[in-house]
């Protein structure tokens, strides 16, 4: 059905815990493509692989047993310093939103930008700038996160994640710390910023109540990848949210 070329491509995937006699497997022969601008959201319960394999899909776990394609480049036997480069073109957003307190909110970004040598201090602090205005924080770009709601603090760790246009964003209960408003506001931003840059999204969650962003919902149990199916009530157009007291 989709001719573009998958962003992750996962054949045959088996994990494994512990050596010897405590070896046991975690993850059962999963598959499973993702394509640009795609939002997918993986559900199931605690202890079901959920983490185990978003960790193998960001390049922070080295693929034991079958194929892992980022890009089209197989992360399986790949070096550590091919999974680092796989890395540095993914964006992650986690609950905590790991921002470092003592930074701007503009600095927070501009530390993902300036890994790009490239990109002169003058250039990260405008693509900085922009990306927080993007995420509707023009107006907190020199707030310390102290001074910062929960909500706020997350749309900087969206920005942050996004700012360098990454063909893949990794997002591990994004809105488990956030009241039902500040929560549905997070991803509607994802939602729209994922659309509007072609990045594809992998989000894990228990929230129930933000699964109507996805275009697709995986589940795993046991390890298993259970379901892939097609979201179908996700239809209507976002527009992003004002920011203050989210």
């Amino acid at each position: 059905m989709n001719t573009k070329e998958p962003v992750i491509t996962i054949k045959n995937i088996n994990h494994y815990y512990g050596k010897g006699a405590l070896r046991k497997q975690i993850l059962f022969n999963i598959n499973l493509e993702i394509y640009a601008g795609e939002i997918v959201i993986m559900t199931g319960p605690s202890g079901s692989g959920k983490t185990t394999l978003l960790s193998l899909i960001g390049g922070l776990r080295s693929v034991q047993e079958g194929s892992l394609k980022f890009l089209g480049k197989e992360l399986y036997g790949a070096s550590q310093t091919q999974l680092v480069y796989s890395r540095r073109k993914i964006g992650y957003i986690f609950q905590a939103h790991n921002l470092l307190g003592f930074l701007t909110a503009r600095q927070n970004v501009q530390m993902a930008v300036e890994l790009n040598q490239r990109v002169s201090q003058s250039a990260a602090i405008k693509k900085s700038e922009a990306m927080l205005s993007a995420v509707g924080l023009a107006e907190r770009i020199n707030y310390y996160p102290d001074n910062l709601s929960g909500g706020q603090k997350q749309r900087i760790a969206i920005a942050r994640a996004l700012v360098n246009q990454p063909p893949l964003v990794l997002a591990d209960e994004p809105t488990a710390a956030l009241d039902k408003q500040s929560g549905r506001d997070v991803v509607e931003i994802m939602q729209h910023l994922a659309k509007e840059q072609g990045t594809a999204i992998l989000l894990v969650t228990h929230d129930n109540r933000i699964l109507d962003i996805a275009d697709r919902i995986v589940e795993m149990e046991d390890g298993l990848l259970t379901r892939d199916a097609q979201n179908t009530p996700n239809k209507n157009k976002v527009s992003i949210p004002a920011s203050d007291h989210n």
